[in-house]
């Protein structure tokens, strides 16, 4: 609880990203070059990029390689972007020794044909980290793909139709970069010159209507970077875009310690660490009451918090209808299908903790209930063709993380459940909330793996095949199942029975050998996954899960006893393969977790007597 702020919400802390850090260097070194960088930020820039640089040389691995965050594997990705970055700062001297470890790595990764093959089809951030290394001067641009920046001039509706090279949303990216190779590295053709530079005009326009009030895109540091350094490049440094995208850069940075700094992937996950927060005080009703009836007053500021990140107007970056929740309460979230059920069910559990606590009437009620109404409404429609739900774009099935999720379509049915019995008196709503849930775990079962598990789109570990956490995908699709009264179907037992099988001899789940803080005692297990896994063996009875949720339950115990309760694990994925761990969630997870254990044990006790 003393995670919590004033106003009653969690803020949390995102993890130091060496790639953000890479990027924000890059285009904060652009802008200092350029003429239109304002005399009165030179300081804090050469502030900035110094500590950065002196953090980043502290993050380089032993193979020369560095990771996303101080926890991740080398990738040729972060280190490409590395290198970029030193020599845009002109530090190449200074730092010759890991400048050429990088270069080592990354040739025995297959360099930019590596790089490539890293993200196959998906244009989404291989072309602008290319563009990145060619504005550094270290890669001619004709290595640099052509992007179709025209295609940003199509109505929107019909993005999923034209089948663009990048992610729903990378708009920005497809814009800015495929601008600057335009301009750059032009078509030899004369007639295509011509066309596409009647689409330079309009397409910025549209990158004007999609910047956030912060001047972060997405509030993503590598995104807004990308955007930002290829105008400044372009000599467009003095665009509405690059000024606020570089006063973001600005805001963004957060100082590690003397002469030391860097950057996050994302402001911060607000919105999802409260909902999260609050769902897993839930686990213990009657502590949850108490603790509600102790402060009211700072719950109803929470409840109204969560209220006021609800989207309430068509988005400027994805058109979204109002009605989804986005990530965090800041201007460049975009609401999605993972954040959108995650406040519902935290409405959910406050209305019903009001009744436990006495405290039935409450003029937030009525708010509660339109809120969640119109949430339902967003989420039926988001629904893919496939049954299942994409994160924030209807339609767009090509690319990796356009495409349905698992993890996305169990927790749209669970808030679907939560809520189905209370909205309103729709009848046509009803069925609709119905056939969803119905329809949803119609594409839970088409995806199930052959071995039992289900993989996530959003989370990964680090430690398994192409980067998949059947750890975090299975238990989060089991919970669909739970709270729907399915436990006994052959989906749900072919499921719990791969995660009983696949428990760590530590007693817990995940991990990897590269966990930094393992020991004899907890082994290489991780907090986040382990707790996920335990909370859903607690809820099957079946004498076998019971004994997997007990060994996984004295880990976490063990955990907790011996302070290991914070060590965050890099378990979150952002879009393209980039990796992050958050402060707040083995706390939250464990919490959950834990008060589920407590909760049962309550109970048994109860019964006995």
């Amino acid at each position: 609880m003393c995670e919590q702020v004033a106003n009653g919400h969690w803020e949390g802390q995102l993890s130091a990203s060496a790639l953000s850090t890479a990027t924000a260097i890059s285009a904060l070194s652009f802008y200092q070059s350029s003429d239109a960088c304002e005399p009165e930020l030179v300081n804090q820039i050469d502030t900035q990029v110094e500590a950065g640089l002196t953090w980043l040389k502290l993050q380089q691995n032993e193979d020369g390689g560095w990771g996303d965050t101080g926890l991740n594997y080398s990738n040729i990705s972060t280190s490409m972007l590395v290198v970029a970055a030193l020599h845009a700062s002109n530090r190449m001297e200074e730092f010759k020794d890991s400048i050429e470890k990088a270069e080592s790595y990354i040739e025995s990764e297959g360099g930019i044909d590596g790089l490539r093959r890293r993200y196959g089809k998906d244009k989404t951030f291989a072309v602008p980290i290319l563009a990145n290394c060619a504005m550094a001067g270290l890669v001619p641009w004709k290595e640099v793909a052509t992007l179709p920046f025209f295609a940003a001039c199509v109505p929107r509706r019909f993005y999923s139709m034209i089948q663009l090279p990048v992610v729903s949303y990378a708009v920005p990216a497809l814009v800015a970069i495929g601008q600057a190779k335009f301009i750059l590295d032009p078509p030899r053709n004369t007639i295509s010159r011509t066309i596409l530079k009647c689409f330079v005009k309009p397409s910025l326009k549209v990158l004007e209507k999609m910047l956030p009030a912060s001047g972060g895109f997405l509030e993503a540091v590598p995104l807004t970077s990308f955007v930002a350094m290829a105008l400044i490049k372009t000599n467009r440094a003095s665009h509405e875009v690059a000024q606020k995208g570089v006063q973001f850069l600005l805001n963004s940075f957060r100082y590690e310690g003397e002469n030391l700094g860097s950057w996050p992937i994302d402001t911060n996950l607000a919105t999802w660490n409260t909902t999260l927060a609050i769902n897993a005080l839930a686990n213990h009703p009657e502590s949850f009451a108490q603790a509600y009836s102790a402060n009211p007053q700072r719950w109803n500021s929470c409840v109204d918090w969560v209220l006021s990140c609800q989207n309430g107007e068509t988005h400027p970056f994805t058109g979204a209808a109002p009605g989804g929740w986005g990530w965090t309460d800041l201007s460049g979230a975009v609401p999605d299908a993972d954040d959108s059920p995650g406040a519902l069910l935290a409405l959910k559990k406050i209305s019903l903790l009001r009744e436990l606590a006495g405290n039935d009437e409450n003029s937030q009620d009525s708010q509660i209930q339109r809120a969640a109404e119109l949430g339902i409404d967003w989420l039926i429609k988001l629904q893919n063709t496939d049954k299942g739900w994409p994160t924030f774009c209807r339609g767009w099935l090509k690319l990796p993380f356009d495409r349905s999720g698992t993890d996305l379509t169990a927790h749209v049915i669970r808030s679907f459940v939560a809520w189905r019995d209370e909205i309103s008196d729709s009848k046509s709503r009803k069925i609709k909330v119905s056939r969803a849930i119905e329809t949803g775990f119609d594409y839970l079962k088409q995806h199930q793996e052959k071995d039992g598990s289900w993989l996530p789109l959003w989370f990964g570990n680090q430690d398994m095949p192409e980067d998949i956490n059947p750890f975090y995908g299975t238990a989060k699709v089991l919970m669909a199942y739970r709270d729907a009264n399915l436990f006994d179907t052959k989906e749900a037992q072919f499921g719990l029975r791969w995660l009983r099988d696949n428990q760590n001899d530590d007693g817990g789940w995940g991990g990897g050998p590269s966990i930094s803080w393992q020991n004899p005692v907890l082994g290489k297990s991780s907090v986040e996954e382990t707790a996920l896994c335990t909370e859903i063996m607690l809820d099957d009875p079946n004498p076998e899960s019971q004994n997997a949720a007990r060994n996984g339950v004295r880990w976490l115990l063990e955990a907790t006893e011996s302070n290991l309760i914070t060590e965050a694990w890099p378990i979150g994925f952002y879009f393209a393969k980039l990796w992050y761990f958050e402060k707040l969630y083995p706390l939250i997870f464990a919490t959950s977790t834990l008060n589920r254990a407590l909760r049962f044990q309550e109970d048994n006790e109860s019964s006995k007597t």
